[in-house]
């Protein structure tokens, strides 16, 4: 039995190759000087040759039943929209002894059809969202997001946003610092905000709004400093107005709530690296205070600093984490929350043995 978590895509013709390639690129490749922690693999209701929406095929060699041992379960799409009862059944059996189901794009509508998305909100590419709600009205759609994580299931917008879920179930697992090396290494932002919208606000009076990219990396340099929205806006020499509506039409999100976000995912890697000690870390991340840390974290994370640096310190994760009888930290995502509070899970250490 490998000891590695073993992440399970479930293919169906004709796949859709961007879909499949933004679960087997996270969670497969061999990447110099980080650890491999997941066993991927590939499997389909029908072993053999699937056809792919490229105009070639690929050979699976995985039928349904490698679903039963999967830790996580990807539906990196699902062209036609209706799977099979034995496909069904496969991945409500999947979702009862544990297992994280993650659907990409149009496999969103596999988990509602499967009833794992009752009263729960969910997203998918903002094209079909109007199909997901009228077929399965009991599945609150949000449109506009790129992901939701419920903790046992997630769903996510199309193309990008499958990567983006996919880098936000590896921070789950293993950490910030961990899964910004992962992008890092993909030549991807280290994080955007399930929160975040789909795709920009079309700019009023017809102006393109200008690029925040060199904005943000200025305030990402100077987050051990005071830096308040006025400092934002004098700094890409705009009204506070003008930012905000900038901030909405490409983020999503106000000023405010990025740099809060930016502070606590400093927090995470700086716990999750470092020895130092959380008044240490607030300090550096611009909180002021051990006490506001601990209060921003735990509204951010539902966690306590404590706590997340003994899921996540290095020294914890240099043992290989295990398949069976491993200790997960679950992720549980208050999405009625602002976007600044979706940055990850409350842990929970569990083990499954």
């Amino acid at each position: 039995m490998s000891s590695e978590h073993r992440v399970v895509a479930l293919a169906s013709p004709p796949q859709a190759t961007f879909e499949l390639s933004c679960a087997a690129e996270v969670f497969a490749t061999v990447r110099p000087g980080l650890p491999r922690p997941y066993d991927f693999r590939v499997c389909a209701e029908t072993p053999g040759p699937v056809p792919t929406m490229a105009g070639y095929s690929i050979m699976v060699t995985e039928g349904l039943a490698a679903l039963e041992s999967a830790d996580t379960v990807v539906i990196p799409g699902w062209q036609t929209r209706t799977a099979s009862e034995a496909v069904l059944a496969a991945l409500r059996r999947a979702h009862r002894r544990g297992a994280r189901i993650a659907a990409i794009c149009s496999g969103a509508f596999v988990l509602a059809q499967a009833g794992l998305l009752d009263g729960r909100r969910a997203t998918t590419h903002w094209r079909l969202a109007a199909e997901l709600a009228e077929r399965f009205p009991a599945v609150p759609v949000d449109p506009d997001v790129l992901y939701v994580d419920h903790g046992d299931v997630a769903t996510s917008a199309g193309t990008s946003a499958g990567i983006d879920l996919c880098l936000h179930l590896v921070r789950a697992d293993h950490g910030a610092a961990y899964a910004a090396k992962v992008a890092r290494h993909m030549v991807m932002p280290p994080h955007r905000e399930g929160g975040q919208l789909q795709y920009a606000i079309a700019p009023s009076r017809g102006r393109v709004p200008d690029s925040l990219a060199p904005l943000l990396e200025w305030a990402a340099q100077r987050l051990g400093e005071p830096l308040t929205v006025d400092d934002l806006a004098a700094h890409g020499g705009v009204s506070t107005r003008t930012l905000a509506r900038m901030f909405t039409a490409q983020l999503g999100i106000s000023p405010g709530q990025w740099v809060l976000a930016q502070r606590i995912g400093g927090a995470r890697a700086l716990l999750e690296e470092t020895d130092l000690s959380v008044d240490a870390i607030a300090a550096r991340v611009g909180l002021s205070s051990a006490t506001n840390l601990r209060r921003r974290f735990h509204d951010a994370l539902r966690t306590t600093p404590a706590a997340y640096r003994r899921a996540f310190h290095l020294r914890t994760r240099t043992e290989p984490p295990s398949g069976q009888g491993r200790e997960r930290a679950e992720r549980l995502v208050d999405h009625q929350s602002p976007p600044s509070a979706s940055l990850a899970a409350a842990m929970r250490s569990s083990s499954r043995r």
